[in-house]
This record gives C-alpha cells, structure tokens and sequence, in this order.
C-alpha cells in the first residue's frame, strides 16, 4: 500500500483570520455599492423632465389652463404664466422636496 503524504495544513487561528478579513471585505463593498445605488436614486430627476415635456406638450395643444399644480409621484410640479416686455414665458417647474432637486424648463411665446 502507497504511503500518503502529509499535506500541510492551516490552523483554526489562520482560518478564523481568513473568514473574518473576507466577510470585513464584503460588509465593505457592500456598504459601497449601497451608497453608490442610492446616490443615483437621488440624482435621477428623469421621471420629472418626462413629465414636464408630457405637460409641456399638453399646454402647447390648450389642454392645459395656467397655473397648473400637479404632484407627481414625489415631485411638485408647477406650471406659471409670466410677462416680460411683451412677451409671455411659461415656467414648468418639477421639485422634489426630499431630495431637493429642482427641475425647470420654459417656453416662450409672443402673446
């Protein structure tokens, strides 16, 4: 019968050191990406420029009266009617209080 070789082993303290250095790393990387996902979450104001070019398109038709206040999912969107030197600029405006992101787009017609 052939004689087994011994195999050099770790021991339970090297274990023990290994398993804690990779689940420090992963709780790491984890928290990382967590931050990462959420940041983005919070930069994305698409939902609301979709919406103000939906509103935008409405007005340009007359199916919408001025001032218009509408809330949009976690936006306050609002639409108003300014006068400047004879010309006539609608605001659209999307805000989102938690975040406080403002989006804003205008239109300007001749009156």
């Amino acid at each position: 019968m052939a004689l087994l070789k011994k195999i050099k082993a770790s021991t339970l303290m090297e274990t023990l050191v290994a398993t804690v250095l990779i689940v420090v790393i992963f709780m790491v990387s984890t928290m990382v990406l967590n931050n990462l996902l959420l940041g983005n979450i919070r930069q994305n104001t698409e939902i609301a420029q979709e919406r103000l070019h939906v509103l935008e398109y409405q007005y340009k038709n007359n199916g919408l009266t001025i001032p218009y206040y509408e809330d949009f999912e976690s936006w306050q969107i609002s639409i108003s009617k300014d006068e400047n030197n004879g010309l006539s600029i609608i605001t659209l405006e999307a805000e989102n209080p938690r975040t406080k992101k403002t989006v804003t787009n205008y239109i300007a017609s001749e009156d």
